[in-house]
Order: structure tokens, then C-alpha cells, then sequence
């Protein structure tokens, strides 16, 4: 079969069939991780990678909890890939995972990424889930999806970050197009779906949606406490008055055993240390000791 007749596509094909077409035949990468708690300190029990995904060594600078840095080798992703991340926290583990930099989505002629994550974090075990930004260049093309899958009495923080272009360069995200969506699950239950679905020539979403900011993130607590969603609100407070007017737009949102905190801003530093101090919030409100962010991140 020729490259040709490899990426043609059907004009009357959905979306979702256009995207499946034109990754058939693209590089594919798969990562699936299992972590357990060996008792002594938490291990990764099982792992199985296919194409350019990959883990460093587990590390322990807080001693039990185990970190895992995902690697990227071919450093960014381009129209035909296609990236799946499986990971599972099992009964007591305990799981820090995230990115030593930004993964960068390259320009693509209107071929398609697709990347999916699946997160798996089970009864009394705790899974925080911190990757660094995506850089979406002009004319990227991507699927995104993420499932979080939790079991009652587990606890999960997650963010995912979005840049459309690269600011410091003055670039924006004059063309191309983000579609997926986010689902987290409590006991098989949807606690929310969130869609995305990002045109660089939609003007409206980019002036009322995006504030005219280029960077959008946003953070996921399990975690039903309305002292803590009041510790959190006063720290959100104090963060907008910390930063440069107008350099950061945060604000939560308590949902049924869920905290939803969504900013804005045009610098991937900013958002990474707002949502790095409610995550230090959050572990010591679950275990009375404040973390050191990872080394990785300040490389």
C-alpha cells in the first residue's frame, strides 16, 4: 500500500473516523504501568511499553511514595502518531507520575495525533498525576482523552496544561485543532465529562472562552471537604493578588466528591506554581507533611 493510499480519507467520514484513518498506519507508543505497595515502600509491579514511551528509573525522595518520570524520547509528537499512558495505582500504593518537560504537539497539515490516558487508582491508595504543559505549535491536530478511574477512599490530584503556540516567541495558535474531552469516575459512576475542542480560527473562543490568554489549565481533587475547598478558595485569593495583575485567572469549582480548579494565563511558570501550591495543600491535608516539588521541574 502506497503512503498515498495510506492517508486517504473518506470526504463523508465523522471526525472520530477521520482521526482513526489517518493514525491506522502512524507510529504508535504505548506505556502501561502497575504499582503496588510492597509494604516497605511503593513499587512498580508491572510494566510494558511498545514504541517511544518510556519511564526513568523509580525514584524515592520522600521515601515510600514512588516517582516515575514519563519520557518522550523522539521529544514531541507529530499528525499520524498515536500515544496510549495506562497506569494503576493498586490497593495501598502510593504514586507521584510526571513529565521532566512539556510535551510538544508539532504542525501537521491536518493530520491527526491522538493521545489517550487511562488512570487507575484503587481503594486507600493515592495516584498524583503531574505532568508539565502541552505546546500545541500553529496547525497541530490532536485527539486528547484522559479517564480517571477511582474506587472509593482513593485519593487523586491531577492537571493537565494547555499552551496554544509558544509565547515567548510571539506565536499563537493561528491555525489547527484540540478535540477530546476529560471523564472521571467514582465507583463506575461519571462525576464529569469536560470536552475540548480548540480551533486556532475561532476568534470568539479565543477572545470570551480564553480571555485572549494562550495557556489553559486545570486541576482535579478527589475530595469532598469543605474546610479544605475553603483553604484552597483562600489560596486561590492570595495567588491573584501575589502575581502581576492580570497574569493569572484562577477559581474552583466543588462538584460531588470533586474539586475542580481551572486557570488562565499566557506563562506555563505561573500556572505550574499556582496549581503546585494546592497540591502541596492537598498532601499535607491528607497526610500532615508538605512535599518538595520534583527536581525534574526546575531543570
Amino acid at each position: 500500500m502506497t503512503a498515498a493510499a495510506q492517508t486517504h480519507v473518506e470526504p463523508h467520514l465523522g471526525l472520530g473516523q477521520v482521526i482513526d484513518a489517518q493514525t491506522e498506519f502512524g507510529w504508535k507508543a504505548t506505556l502501561d504501568l502497575g504499582f503496588v505497595n510492597r509494604g516497605d515502600k511503593t513499587v512498580l509491579k508491572h510494566r510494558s511499553q511498545k514504541g517511544p514511551l518510556a519511564i526513568q528509573r523509580p525514584l524515592y525522595p520522600e521515601g515510600s511514595p514512588c516517582h516515575t518520570y514519563l519520557l518522550h524520547p523522539p521529544g514531541g509528537v507529530v499528525g499520524g502518531d498515536t500515544l496510549q499512558i495506562k497506569a494503576i495505582a493498586e490497593r495501598g500504593a502510593q504514586v507521584l507520575i510526571t513529565t521532566p518537560g512539556a510535551t510538544k504537539f508539532y504542525r501537521s497539515e491536518t493530520k491527526y495525533a491522538k493521545q489517550r490516558q487511562i488512570l487507575k487508582v484503587e481503594k486507600d491508595s493515592r495516584l498524583e498525576w503531574l505532568p508539565q504543559e502541552n505546546i500545541f505549535f500553529p496547525d497541530a491536530h490532536v485527539r486528547m482523552d484522559t479517564e480517571v478511574h477511582l474506587e472509593t477512599g482513593a485519593q487523586f490530584l491531577g492537571w493537565e496544561m494547555h499552551c496554544f503556540g509558544r509565547p515567548a516567541l510571539n506565536e499563537g495558535f493561528s491555525s489547527g485543532h484540540l478535540v477530546g474531552k476529560t471523564e472521571i469516575y467514582l465507583d463506575g459512576k461519571r462525576l464529569l465529562t469536560e470536552g475540548l475542542n480548540v480551533r486556532g480560527q475561532d476568534n470568539l473562543l479565543k477572545n470570551k472562552g480564553l480571555l485572549g490568554y494562550q495557556m489553559m489549565g486545570t486541576l482535579y481533587i478527589s475530595i469532598d471537604d469543605d474546610d479544605f475547598c475553603q483553604l484552597v478558595q483562600s489560596l486561590l485569593i492570595n495567588m491573584q493578588q501575589d502575581n502581576k495583575k492580570g497574569a493569572v485567572v484562577i477559581a474552583a469549582s466543588q462538584l460531588e466528591n470533586l474539586l475542580v480548579i481551572r486557570a488562565l494565563g499566557n506563562w506555563s511558570e505561573v500556572i505550574l506554581d499556582c496549581f503546585q501550591q494546592v497540591w502541596q495543600a492537598a498532601r499535607e491535608h491528607w497526610t500532615g507533611e508538605c512535599p518538595y516539588p520534583p527536581r525534574i521541574w526546575a531543570t
